[in-house]
């Protein structure tokens, strides 16, 4: 597979994923939903590192700096950084790990769909 067709797969089980995350949404289960979102960030920003770089980075660390490195070396990605963070932190971290929940969860939970997108336009522009 060439390594446009690997970040095509990755950004299509981003989708799958967050499609997930909108059912256990639906369903009332926030936690899951919450998780699910973020590792659709992850799977999205791993599909952009690796388009940027021919790289798929194998760690969410590796992630979170390739991401910061990218955004250095293009203005344009720079509008995924404190999204990608608020995920991470929000999503992952507040509501699936601890149960902390606010009304800002639901939100980014759906908002994952425009993340994904506007990676995925990033990788090949």
């Amino acid at each position: 597979m060439t390594i446009a067709q690997v970040c095509g797969a990755i950004f299509t089980d981003a989708r799958e994923v967050h499609a997930q995350a909108l059912d256990r949404l639906e369903h009332g289960d926030i936690r899951d939903a919450a998780e699910k979102a973020w590792c659709a960030t992850k799977r999205a920003t791993d599909a952009l590192i690796l388009a940027r770089t021919g790289a798929e980075p194998a760690t969410t660390a590796i992630t979170s700096n390739g991401l910061d490195g990218l955004a250095r070396q293009d203005a344009s990605v720079k509008t995924l950084v404190g999204r990608y963070y608020s995920r991470i932190s929000q999503l992952h971290g507040a509501c699936f790990y601890n149960g902390v929940c606010n009304s800002e969860t639901e939100r980014r939970i759906r908002e994952t769909a425009d993340y994904i997108r506007d990676a995925e336009r990033l990788a090949y522009s």
